[in-house]
């Protein structure tokens, strides 16, 4: 694993746009092909196999948690336990999720958090990367399979309706990513219909008792695809209802576990010195090294994007702001990123379904990955 310096092609803002691109430039700049990250095909080898191996610890984090009722450590409301726990004895079937790893190329990537129920950079990690690949090093390749399992995992959710994607459209990033999933359900013979989250819409039954989600046509939503998450939908003033609702959800009610920062120490729990996986805990103790005094990684419950996060090391005390905490945290061993040309990268590696699908590459100036983190395209011989 490099990373190398590059010139960026002279017309790259009308090709990112061309493919439905649009917040190629937030932040002063999201996407930079000044540099790029090269790696060996034993290196994709090894990411791909760890992102199956802590995928496979996971379903079985989630059995765990499910068969003990351990919810309460997750903070998740006491009226959607058994949404959850059903949609897991259901085998209701999820659609992708993105693993954050740190890694330099050598020895075991270390799972850093899992995005499970709202995972961004999709676009980016699919399709952008791919054509500046095929402009850039023709006859190379990329750990790359995004869009072609995307499409065929639309038909395996054997949905029994066509499907409804909601965002919130305002934001440009999550526009843009339904845009794209919205084109591989079409490609995979659906016929989804997009709607702005707010617009949703609910109708009470004849009985006071229960209910429904229409579109704006008044239409009960059969299937919804949503990227909004579990924990803000619960904590809606219509989250009671969302139980009974007769709705399938993708990401299924079980993903709220997984998106969840609680399901770390779980792991470490069920897994101790797994090779992929970091030590952590609710409490801070157990976490090896140097221990909890002096090395560790503080995170939310519910943070994203590197919100609230807070590193101490023997390099110093990193923290971003922002307004998660009141859930509670856990404590994580810290894994430092890797260092290339004053950048620290992060490596996102995508499962979709149960297979490992693809690769990108965040890199900031702080150890913490945030929202400006710019995103780094990669290719392999």
């Amino acid at each position: 694993m490099r990373r190398e310096r590059c010139t960026p092609r002279p017309d790259w803002q009308a090709k990112c746009e061309a493919v439905g691109f649009t917040f190629h430039s937030a932040d002063g700049g999201y996407w930079d092909e000044s540099a790029c990250y090269a790696f060996t095909a034993d290196e994709i080898d090894v990411l791909e196999a760890a992102t199956e191996a802590v995928h496979r610890c996971c379903l079985e984090a989630v059995d765990r948690v499910v068969s003990t009722r351990d919810f309460e450590r997750f903070r998740i409301p006491d009226f959607a336990h058994a949404m959850v726990a059903e949609s897991w004895k259901r085998a209701e079937p999820s659609l992708f999720g993105r693993f954050d790893f740190s890694w330099d190329g050598h020895g075991q990537p270390k799972m850093l958090e899992y995005n499970a129920d709202t995972p961004t950079s999709l676009l980016e990690a699919a399709v952008v990367q791919w054509y500046w690949l095929q402009d850039t090093r023709p006859g190379c390749d990329q750990f790359n399979s995004l869009h072609e399992q995307l499409v065929e995992r639309w038909r395996a959710l054997a949905l029994p309706t066509a499907p409804t994607l909601a965002c919130t459209m305002q934001n440009d990033e999550d526009a843009d990513t339904l845009q794209y999933l919205l084109d591989t359900a079409l490609q995979a013979g659906l016929e989804p219909r997009t709607i702005d989250v707010e617009s949703i819409g609910w109708r009470q039954d004849a009985s006071g008792s229960g209910g429904s989600f229409v579109d704006l046509d008044g239409r009960p939503i059969e299937a919804l695809f949503k990227l909004y998450p579990w924990e803000w939908m619960l904590r809606e003033a219509f989250g009671p209802c969302i139980p009974g609702c007769g709705t399938r959800f993708i990401e299924p009610p079980w993903k709220m576990l997984l998106s969840n920062k609680a399901i770390l120490p779980v792991l470490w729990e069920l897994f101790p010195d797994h090779p992929n996986l970091l030590a952590a805990s609710f409490d801070g103790r157990g976490l090896g090294g140097d221990g909890w005094a002096s090395s560790h990684v503080k995170k939310p419950l519910y943070s994203r994007e590197g919100a609230n996060v807070s590193i101490r090391s023997a390099q110093g005390e990193h923290h971003e702001g922002g307004p998660y905490g009141a859930e509670g945290c856990i404590y994580q061993a810290y894994a430092p990123l890797p260092r290339f040309d004053g950048r620290y990268p992060v490596i996102g590696s995508w499962i979709v379904g149960d297979r490992a699908a693809g690769m990108g590459i965040r890199e900031d100036s702080s150890p913490i990955t945030r929202n400006s983190s710019r995103f780094i395209p990669h290719w392999f011989e």
